[in-house]
């Protein structure tokens, strides 16, 4: 983020009934780093500017970087302004539960396991091809791996249809670089993926929440919106749905479709987590293959350092104006570890990680069950749950109290796409290392909740 007017996309109404202003201003700040939406050195907007967009007066803007200095979170320089503080690079809660990725399964070895993959790998390949600039969507073996990846979900998938992209962030940015302009709505959940918020707000688009139940976004709720924005476009996560874990049945998914063919709706899925669910129904672009993007990484199922994801475009789709838009956010992905991973599809050990993350996620759940208060929301092998707090919390004020404790959490606001959040956080599960210390955290976490403040 190089200027002010990008620095404000992560930024979020303040709500008059969540405590002081000024601390709703410092979990904002927070959340994006936590997120990812804001990184060690990148600058914020001058106060008076961010009082102005917030609505609020200076000296709450100027009280809320005074505390966010105090705890380490921002740097000012004189003259120049503020910035993310590089030391969030090395600091951070001392027990993180903020992060969703996916925990070290027991009895694998990944050093191990990266290192006889990229052995094998440089035994058949020229390791100077490997290191050099890779265009296009990926090669037909990482296409075909890809296909063979996604095919319990989608079956056959013809590898032309599918792109290699690193991440999917990545590709979210891409696909609202092509698929909308400035000024634009796009229809999402009303709580969904901050990278997926962090990426409409700073391409200019307006973003318009479809009203949703335990089922997730309703059918008549998306046609209405639809209708009155005149939006085009709808993203979601229809698998154990980030934050709040819930997975769209196949019915309810049948009838969204039906909207999207007679409003005349793209469709992007953002599905990173129905191989791990293991229950998931049919995605969305096995049902409309001919409207959907199925982004599915595997940042989230196996390991974030491979940087790689698998775009399944729409039927038809020319691939040059996605790839050109890609481009201009990622040249390629690193082909050493697309490379590893197209490898490890190959020959399974891709689905034996798969399997390990799987059952030490539900290992996982399974504590946070033990733990946590009975109102959470969880699938048992998801990486977060979802917790609803009592009346007596208001949430800022628990995040306040969990980062004195040492604890890392997310607020619903870094989730919200419209109207007030609710009084509720996400609790992710994979980022502590060992079973004993996340027992801890989340013993410390459900203490807090249960004492109220």
């Amino acid at each position: 983020m190089a200027d002010s007017d990008e620095a404000l996309t992560w930024t979020s109404r303040l709500d008059p009934t969540a405590g002081p202003r000024y601390l709703q201003i410092v979990a904002q700040l927070e959340q994006a780093v936590a997120s990812g939406l804001l990184r060690p050195g990148d600058r914020l907007p001058p106060q008076r500017r961010l009082a102005e967009h917030l609505a609020v007066d200076l000296t709450t803007v100027t009280r809320a970087f005074g505390e966010a200095r105090e705890r380490g979170l921002i740097d000012a320089v004189t003259g120049r302004g503020s910035f993310i503080s590089a030391r969030q690079e090395q600091e951070g809660p001392a027990l993180d539960l903020s992060m969703t990725i996916p925990p070290a399964p027991k009895g694998l070895r990944l050093g191990e396991l990266m290192q006889r993959g990229i052995a094998e790998i440089l035994a058949r390949s020229d390791a100077d091809q490997l290191m050099n600039y890779h265009g296009g969507a990926g090669s037909l073996a990482e296409r075909a791996a890809g296909a063979a990846w996604l095919a319990p979900l989608m079956g056959t998938v013809p590898p032309p249809r599918i792109a290699v992209v690193p991440g999917a962030q990545t590709s979210l940015n891409a696909l609202l670089s092509l698929l909308a302009r400035p000024g634009d709505t796009v229809l999402m959940e009303p709580l969904t993926y901050p990278g997926l918020i962090g990426a409409a707000r700073q391409r200019g688009l307006t973003i318009a929440p479809v009203a949703s139940d335990e089922d997730g976004p309703l059918p008549d709720a998306l046609d209405e919106a639809a209708s009155r924005h005149g939006a085009k476009l709808f993203a979601l996560t229809p698998t154990l749905q980030n934050p709040t874990c819930i997975t769209i049945p196949a019915r309810r998914r049948e009838e969204l479709v039906a909207v999207a063919r007679r409003r005349d709706l793209i469709l992007i899925e953002d599905d990173p987590y129905s191989l791990l669910a293991g229950d998931a129904p049919v995605p969305l672009a096995a049902l409309a293959p001919e409207r959907t993007w199925h982004v599915a990484t595997l940042s989230k199922v196996l390991t974030p350092g491979l940087r790689t994801a698998f775009v399944v475009m729409p039927e038809g789709t020319d691939s040059a104006p996605y790839l050109a838009a890609l481009r201009a956010t990622a040249l390629m992905p690193a082909p050493l570890m697309t490379a590893l991973a197209a490898h490890w599809i190959r020959i399974g050990a891709a689905k034996d990680l798969l399997d390990g993350v799987r059952r030490e996620a539900a290992e996982r759940q399974s504590l946070a069950r033990d733990i946590l208060p009975a109102t959470m929301q969880a699938h048992p092998h998801a990486l977060h749950v979802w917790q609803p707090l009592p009346a007596y919390w208001e949430r800022n004020r628990l995040i306040e109290r969990a980062r004195d404790a040492g604890l890392g959490v997310m607020a619903a606001d870094a989730f919200n796409t419209g109207g007030v959040a609710p009084d509720a956080i996400r609790i992710a599960l994979g980022a502590i290392p060992e079973r004993a210390r996340l027992a801890e955290a989340l013993g410390l976490l459900a203490g807090l909740i249960r004492d109220g403040g």
